[in-house]
């Protein structure tokens, strides 16, 4: 072959038409599955279909008034439901957030009455009180390293005994005094359990609240540097300490943020009735939790939404009330929320399968 001879130039072969070829990682999913993906997504079907059910089987419920009481019922579960379900998504859960509420309202009530003080001041020592059992539970789990299980267990069983026992050595009774002529109890009613007039209808400021706080549940996780701790140590907690995540102090926030719950709910049931059974309670940590899970939150952590127990309280306080206002035995309530998490349950699984599906 010759110095002069020149190389032929390369041939591009133009490419094929026909759609365009991406691979699973740049191809855009169909928004009916990014929206199936949201945790919400599936317990907001649920709460809709509960809705209808009731509207067509009580008719009561269609009655302004009827819906404010669903909405209250709904909102004293929510209010609690909330920071159950964050701390859920951190990967752990409370079992002695039912009692921790019924705590806080008793030590208002008797640092209030018996020390003959304005109310406000046994209103922040509850606060107080509430944070550090909160702190307690917290500190426990990370220094010991025991499951959350075990650790607000034994939480339970103390508050449920202290609960009982310091009030009858106390007032001599199982339920507190009535408080409702001392010094800041009108004031501290105005906050904690006042009611507002919206056409006609008499609507409980706990449903304000409820609705204000799930709204900045939902910022805090979807727009701060804190919301992405909490899914971090849910998902992976080893792998969220070796990125820097400070997940001693995530996991014991959470926990004091529950006892904020309790402490807010306490005040409610407080100075909505102005004495407070000691043996309360019990239970409605079951009802908590359960509203959570209703509401797309993993018990594994790492997965989950404010928002989504905002519906799973509506529909235990639509189940609560509809049944009422149906005019059925409610001893049939607990088996309806029974047969509701199981369903909820199974269509949050079903709705998480069908959105990763490729």
């Amino acid at each position: 072959m010759s110095m002069s001879q020149q190389a032929a130039p390369a041939v591009t072969t133009p490419p094929a038409s026909g759609p365009k070829q991406t691979d699973g990682r740049t191809a855009q999913r169909p928004l009916a599955l990014r929206l199936l993906a949201r945790p919400e997504v599936g317990v907001f079907l649920g709460a809709v279909a509960v809705y209808i059910f009731f509207l067509v089987a009580a008719p009561p419920v269609r009655e302004a008034s009827a819906m404010a009481n669903i909405l209250y019922q709904s909102s004293t579960i929510g209010l609690m439901a909330l920071p159950v379900a964050l701390l859920m998504i951190g990967g752990e859960f409370d079992l002695s957030s039912g009692v921790a509420v019924i705590t806080s309202a008793l030590t208002a009530s008797m640092v209030s009455y018996q020390l003959t003080m304005n109310v406000w001041v046994g209103v922040i020592v509850a606060l107080v009180a509430s944070l550090a059992i909160g702190a307690f539970n917290g500190w426990m789990l990370v220094k010991t390293g025991l499951p959350s299980f075990l650790v607000t267990l034994g939480t339970f069983l103390i508050l449920q005994g202290v609960n009982l026992a310091v009030t009858k050595l106390v007032t001599g009774n199982v339920a507190t005094d009535n408080i409702s002529d001392m010094d800041g109890f009108d004031q501290a009613k105005a906050v904690f359990a006042s009611t507002f007039q919206v056409g006609g209808v008499t609507v409980k400021i706990t449903v304000v609240y409820w609705l204000i706080f799930a709204a900045l549940a939902t910022w805090m996780l979807l727009r701060t540097k804190y919301g992405n701790w909490i899914f971090a140590v849910g998902g992976n907690q080893q792998s969220a300490r070796a990125v820097g995540v400070p997940v001693t102090f995530t996991k014991i926030s959470l926990f004091m943020l529950v006892g904020f719950g309790a402490w807010f709910v306490g005040m409610h049931n407080l100075f909505s009735f102005s004495t407070v059974q000691s043996g309360e309670g019990v239970g409605q940590e079951l009802i908590y939790i359960a509203a959570a899970v209703i509401g797309g939150c993993l018990l594994t952590g790492g997965y989950g939404s404010a928002i989504g127990p905002v519906f799973g309280a509506f529909m235990f306080g639509m189940v609560n009330q509809g049944i009422v206002y149906a005019g059925w035995n409610p001893d049939w309530f607990k088996a309806f929320l029974g047969v509701m998490l199981l369903g909820a349950t199974l269509i949050n699984l079903w709705v998480r399968r069908t959105a990763t599906r490729r």
